[in-house]
């Protein structure tokens, strides 16, 4: 409730002719009503360009010529209210004006210093809802969820979020739930091991701890939840080298396929045999075996019978000899089926070849394909490459 005396100071700013709006900031700031002050601001900008005083927070009455200084108040208003909110605490109202302005950086620098867990139940829902739906800081989003809601609810909004994320966000979401788990399990496995054999190891791996304990498994044994750890596995696919989460996820896989076959759940080629395919996969990204894990998947693409699904599976591979650094091959590869799975926001066949120095492949197709505009470009690069935004040698 504000204090009837701030009505009278106003009133008695207005009597004199003193500077009103000026009072009714001060008082704001005093009050610590930033909400308020925020309108203040505005209201005192309007007053100021003689504009109407309806509404003072909205732009939509502001006259064209207007405009301008108006969004200028409103922007520097809403950055003084959010900072004010965020040196109290409150992340979520600072949010609605840092939002507003799009500038989440002030928001996530505030969200990671916060612990993981909180105990707020309705606080937690708040901060994640900000932290991984809207994207500010979505690795601490998934920590939080972690600490306060599980694993369970965790990858369900992981796998409804992921795909809006960028790359990098991906991969340290990813990194984060891969350890979790990772973790999760091997703790387990080392209780139930050591009520046979007492003192264990303190660093044994996971792949450690299930080589030659097939009595782990005997009679559809688990010890994680199976659904967690396909999704979790499968997640891992996001992870980019290096990363030690990628040799943990590797081990994920292998204790995934000692599993009886009820527990590994199928997936659509080249996944079907999910957990074998998986260890190829992360073999490639490791570093391990990288020729037999490519074989594997170009077996999968050869073997595929409907020409329909063969664009998805050559994704995949093309997708792994990039990060391999096998550009050559993905070139001529995404060459042949480039014009059946086109480009996404992760995909460029473009700056594919560029980046391979393979401006003679993109000239190709693009002459194939009738892309007089895609072709001019390619000679542009090939011209230039440096004005163009091609990264080759870098």
């Amino acid at each position: 409730m504000t204090d009837p005396a701030s009505f009278d100071q106003l009133d008695q700013a207005a009597a004199s002719n003193g500077p009103l709006l000026e009072q009714l900031v001060a008082l704001l700031q005093e009050q610590r009503d930033w909400h308020k002050l925020f309108d203040a601001r505005m209201l005192k900008k309007k007053a100021e360009l003689g504009l109407s005083l309806s509404r003072p927070p909205s732009l939509s009455d502001v006259p064209e010529e207007h405009r301008k200084a108006v969004e200028e108040t409103y922007i520097a208003a809403a950055r003084e209210a959010g900072q004010a909110f965020l040196a109290q605490n409150d992340i979520p109202s600072a949010w609605m004006y840092f939002q507003v302005i799009r500038d989440p950086a002030p928001v996530a620098k505030a969200l990671d210093t916060l612990p993981d867990k909180i105990a707020d139940f309705d606080l937690l829902d708040q901060l994640v809802q900000i932290a991984l739906y809207s994207a500010v800081h979505p690795d601490k989003g998934v920590r939080m969820m972690l600490s306060g809601h599980g694993m369970c609810s965790t990858l369900t909004a992981l796998d409804q979020v992921l795909p809006e994320l960028n790359p990098a966000d991906r991969d340290r979401c990813a990194r984060t739930v891969v350890r979790a788990l990772h973790e999760e399990l091997v703790e387990t496995l080392r209780r139930i091991i050591e009520e046979r054999i007492p003192l264990l190891p303190p660093d044994e791996s996971l792949e450690s701890l299930i080589a030659g304990r097939d009595w782990l498994f005997e009679g559809g044994g688990f010890q994680i939840d199976a659904s967690h750890l396909s999704s979790v596995v499968r997640l891992a696919r996001s992870i980019e080298a290096p990363a030690e989460e990628l040799e943990l996820a590797r081990q994920l896989a292998v204790y995934g396929s000692r599993l009886d076959r009820q527990l590994q759940y199928g997936a659509a080629a080249p996944f079907s045999d999910y957990y074998a395919a998986h260890i190829h996969f992360f073999n490639v990204l490791l570093g391990k075996q990288a020729d037999d894990g490519l074989a594997y998947f170009r077996k999968q693409l050869d073997a595929e019978p409907d020409e329909r699904d063969k664009p998805l599976l050559a994704f995949v591979l093309i997708d792994l000899l990039m990060r391999a650094g096998r550009l050559d091959e993905a070139v001529e590869l995404a060459a042949t089926y480039y014009v059946q799975f086109g480009e996404d926001g992760d995909f460029s066949f473009d700056d594919l070849c560029a980046k391979a120095g393979r401006l003679d492949v993109l000239k190709r197709v693009r002459r194939e394909q009738g892309n007089l505009v895609g072709y001019a470009a390619a000679l542009l690069r090939e011209g230039s490459p440096r004005r163009h935004g091609d990264t080759e040698g870098e």
